[in-house]
């Protein structure tokens, strides 16, 4: 497995545990990733840099992220989802909302894959959808958003 995969898992985890705090704040999100990797095999500094990384953007941008999400999921309301779709369609979104080296298909794909090894059985065609729809949206894949 790849560094970035590596990172994207790990950071899937640590947002997951933060999912039902309201408005996590700075202190929140150090603990969470402090015990994420007390308890589990870390992986090398790169990935766990960018877990970190990944992880407090998601955090500090959630409200946004669930709107662009909300905006491009026509039949589920964002806390309707289910927990672990919810948080990798977040990573995924932040990734590529900041993310412009890592192509929109590779995010899409990875995002795919982690949704079939930790979601339900759709859930990775359903995180393909909006994530396709998202990265259109930001004109990173070629449809609605602005020229690719």
């Amino acid at each position: 497995m790849g560094i970035k995969r590596q990172a994207r898992e790990c950071a899937l985890q640590i947002v997951f545990q933060l999912d039902g705090v309201a408005q996590p704040g700075t202190a929140d999100v150090d603990d969470a990733i402090s015990r994420f990797f007390e308890n589990f095999d870390s992986p090398d500094d790169k990935a766990r840099a960018m877990a970190e990384e990944v992880a407090r953007g998601v955090v500090g941008r959630r409200a946004e992220l669930d709107e662009l999400i909300q905006r491009n999921s026509a039949r589920w309301k964002v806390p309707r989802m289910a927990m672990v779709d919810r948080n990798i369609l977040r990573v995924g979104a932040w990734e590529l909302t900041v993310d412009a080296e890592t192509s929109a298909r590779v995010v899409i794909d990875q995002a795919v894959e982690i949704a079939k090894r930790y979601g339900a059985e759709q859930s990775g065609a359903f995180v393909n959808g909006v994530l396709d729809s998202v990265a259109r949206e930001l004109g990173r894949l070629p449809g609605r958003g602005t020229a690719t």
